[in-house]
């Protein structure tokens, strides 16, 4: 389904938030089912349906039939995928991530009621990382 949505949005000329605002829902709710992590639910079906009436819900659901209940010219461009980096850039940020682990300096011992003390082992290592977009979008990188 993430697919079947991914071609309204670009059918429509509409961002994720754009959907995610006309339709009343969380922006993060349409990125997760978008990124697949989630399917979208009989609330959010019904609030798409009743501000896009003129989706086929057939087509939403099943993919079968036309996007659209009537003709409607609509240029349906080919599905991308979003790249953060290159892969030249994630194997060069990989390595860059293993040969330099995380070094924090620890606060000194006796602390201000407001100060959090940060105790670190130089056996930590990045497991992840996450960025986030303007538009209510991330992408993580493992």
């Amino acid at each position: 389904m993430e697919n079947r949505l991914q071609q309204f949005l670009a059918a429509e000329n509409l961002t994720q938030a754009q959907f995610a605002d006309s339709i009343g829902v969380g922006r993060a709710s349409v990125s997760h089912i978008l990124a697949g992590r989630n399917k979208p639910g009989y609330d959010f079906i019904e609030r798409m349906v009743s501000r896009y009436s003129d989706i086929n819900l057939d087509w939403l659901i099943t993919g079968k039939g036309r996007m659209y209940k009537k003709d409607k010219d609509v240029v349906m461009p080919a599905p991308a995928e979003p790249a953060l980096f290159q892969e030249e850039d994630n194997a060069e940020m990989s390595e860059a991530v293993e040969e330099k682990p995380l070094e924090i300096e620890q606060q000194p011992t006796s602390v201000q009621p407001d100060t959090i003390k940060v105790e670190t082992t130089s056996e930590k290592k990045i497991a992840r990382v996450i960025v986030f977009y303007d538009d209510g979008t991330y992408q993580e990188i493992k």
